[in-house]
């Protein structure tokens, strides 16, 4: 059974050691503070640039219908033509939908000296992927499922011919991020199909430079926190709450991995609220149906894009047709299943070892154009908290006369996810308690905070020694359970959840 949180003790910023890829959550019935374990030392892992670039990308030219065939057509003039599928025999058989792999490289020459202080974006770039997404886009046009691939996913690439050397080489292993640096798009796209079974109608290739001038020409980009995140390796610095973030405060945030014990994790799920906020900005803004405001933002994106020769005007037409009426709840977002975060290959260090029946089980489903996340019914907006309400045990009490009090508040609760004992009892002492209370210890403060923004006007009292359990005592001035929901929603089977899980309530 989950427990409630304590809060821990912040490291100092300046001292703090680097965060590592968390192990996996602690298994039910253990106490804890939530702080995922740490993974073995030795391997860093770079940002994930390009994964904010290319979701970005696929936004915006998917989003071309309505604003007119001309438009469209000088767009697609700017675009740099490859052909990554030239030649290529034995391909997987095509499924339902249209499935685009989208490519982000480090590029960042477009980036000021001064950009590069502020944001610290020092280092020299690689001539590597940096972040590899498989997109599809349902048969049906109402559904796009993001799965990123990780770039250190241990492969084994088919033969092929060094782009650089013309030397020919055998199949062996690599990870997954080096196709691009041994063979280019091609030998990409062939690694990519040959480890999913999923055959690839695009391509698109993004360049991290453009990211900034992207978020700052849709107008920004709203996202909220229910904690303070600073991290003093990317500079990033935002306070509880709801902000809109510039594109330099947005690469930022997609960015830093040093805020909490979470780590990779951490940023995984904050490059996903993001991702899902620019859906929202994009899709909801104006901007798909204002001919000026498109031009200006797909512009700015297509600058530094390269795609395959048969991604043209009329696919952007036909696509971009589908995203009217898209909303954040239209896409979802997944990563491979990974059996091994540390696996050691000879001669290439640590790689990330996918588990493979989860994995065929994901890329059977993206063939079959089923939809990866679970489908939840409606809710009423919930208000965002730094702890999950499932991860909060509570006792209710009957601090009134009303007879069902308890059991009414009880129900509540859990409806909202709090793990309540299912069994409330009388509140023992006499007369009629006015304001409802929550006892609780001390070390559980954070969970003591979400249980008080549930139950508005409750009194918050502090009993040492109490335990992990948090008590309340509902009184006669109780209403209502205002609906609570934790930054990081459970995912279904695939770890898969819906834009509209993530963004702003």
């Amino acid at each position: 059974m989950p427990t409630p949180q304590r809060s821990p003790r912040p490291p100092h910023p300046r001292t703090a050691p680097p965060q590592r890829r968390p192990a996996r959550p602690a298994a039910a019935g253990t106490r804890g503070t939530g702080r995922p374990g740490n993974r073995a030392q030795g391997r860093k892992t770079p940002p994930r640039w390009g994964m904010r670039v290319a979701t970005g990308l696929s936004v915006l030219v998917l989003g071309a219908s309505g604003i007119g065939h001309a438009v469209v057509t000088g767009l697609e003039g700017g675009i740099d033509r490859i052909d990554p599928f030239k030649d290529m025999k034995n391909r997987p058989p095509g499924g339902h939908g249209l499935n685009l792999l989208l490519v982000g490289t480090d590029g960042r020459d477009k980036i000021t000296a001064a950009e590069k202080d502020t944001y610290k974006l020092g280092g020299a770039a690689c001539n590597c992927t940096d972040t590899l997404m498989l997109v599809h886009l349902s048969a049906d046009r109402q559904r796009a499922s993001v799965v990123s691939l990780p770039r250190d996913s241990y492969a084994e690439i088919p033969a092929h011919t060094d782009r650089s050397t013309g030397k020919e080489h055998s199949g062996h292993p690599v990870k997954l991020n080096a196709a691009y640096a041994e063979g280019g798009p091609h030998l990409t796209v062939r690694t990519v199909e040959q480890m999913t079974g999923v055959k690839i109608d695009h391509y698109l290739e993004a360049d991290f430079t453009s990211f900034m001038k992207t978020v700052d020409a849709v107008g920004g980009v709203e996202i909220c926190t229910a904690k303070p995140l600073k991290d003093p390796y990317t500079g990033l610095d935002l306070a509880a709450g709801t902000h809109r973030l510039d594109g330099g405060q947005a690469l930022q945030y997609v960015r830093s991995r040093h805020i909490d014990g979470a780590a990779d994790l951490g940023r995984m799920q904050r490059q996903q609220k993001f991702v899902a906020a620019l859906v929202g900005q994009v899709t909801g803004g104006g901007v798909l149906t204002n001919p000026v405001k498109f031009q200006q933002v797909a512009s700015t994106v297509l600058d530094a894009v390269r795609a395959d020769k048969g991604f043209g005007t009329e696919q952007m037409l036909a696509l971009g047709k589908a995203m009217h009426g898209f909303t954040p709840a239209s896409s979802e977002f997944a990563s491979v299943p990974l059996k091994e975060d540390s696996f050691q290959v000879k001669g290439l260090g640590s790689t990330v070892k996918w588990d493979a029946e989860k994995s065929e089980k994901l890329f059977k489903a993206i063939r079959e154009d089923k939809p990866l996340a679970p489908v939840l019914p409606d809710q009423p907006k919930a208000a965002l908290v730094e702890v999950a309400p499932e991860q909060i045990q509570v006792q209710v009490y009957n601090g009134t006369t009303k007879d069902g009090l308890g059991q009414e508040v009880d129900k509540a609760l859990r409806s909202t996810g709090f793990d309540t004992t299912r069994a409330p009892r009388g509140g023992g002492g006499p007369g009629e308690l006015k304001r409802t209370q929550i006892t609780y210890d001390p070390r559980w403060d954070r969970s003591a905070k979400v249980l008080a923004t549930a139950l508005p006007g409750s009194e918050l009292k502090a009993v040492k020694g109490q335990g992990g359990m948090l008590n309340v005592t509902a009184g006669s001035d109780f209403t209502e359970v205002r609906r609570v929901k934790g930054e990081a929603p459970e995912g279904g089977e695939f770890g898969a959840v819906t834009g509209d899980q993530v963004v702003c309530p």
